[in-house]
């Protein structure tokens, strides 16, 4: 009526577990390279017994996914935030074997879709430790704190960080 334009609220950026288990600082994982945050700041989750899917943390674009295809890079679509999903520990050295992705690059995908699956028994053969990090590559600044979810019991695609 007055010509007065509703201003648009920017959309909230929501970050959720990759995997059903134990939410963790990223300062706790069994591996120096991102217990050290060489990567970036981030958080890790130590999967639940049964746990075999990853999916997205946010929403975005799969930007990256190795052949060897135990990790994937996502841009989300929203602040410029990049991340990289890392499952395992020195899970590289299988080159492929008992990683099934749902994924492509280029793809847009939702946070809470799956990206990954993997067997555990070939993990378990292998002797891999299967903790999955979340770690911010790009555009995120602050560090990151996980806060209550810390040491607790978190869901697969359950809210983990929500930024305004």
């Amino acid at each position: 009526m007055f010509g007065f334009k509703k201003k648009q609220k920017p959309a909230a950026f929501v970050v959720v577990a990759p995997i059903t288990g134990e939410a963790i600082p990223l300062d706790e994982v069994n591996d120096k390279v991102f217990s050290t945050k060489m990567m970036g700041d981030g958080f890790a989750v130590k999967p639940a017994d049964g746990a075999t899917q990853v999916v997205a943390p946010i929403s975005g674009t799969i930007v990256a996914l190795p052949s060897s295809q135990h990790a994937v890079g996502i841009k989300a679509n929203v602040h410029g935030i990049s991340v990289l999903v890392h499952i395992g520990l020195d899970t590289v050295q299988l080159k492929g074997k008992g990683f099934t992705p749902h994924v492509a690059i280029d793809q847009e995908v939702t946070a809470g879709d799956p990206v990954i699956d993997f067997d555990p028994q070939v993990m378990a053969d292998a002797g891999l430790e299967m903790t999955t990090m979340v770690i911010f590559t790009d555009g995120y600044q602050d560090a990151i704190d996980i806060g209550s979810k810390k040491h607790t019991a978190v869901t697969a695609g359950q809210p983990i960080l929500k930024q305004a």
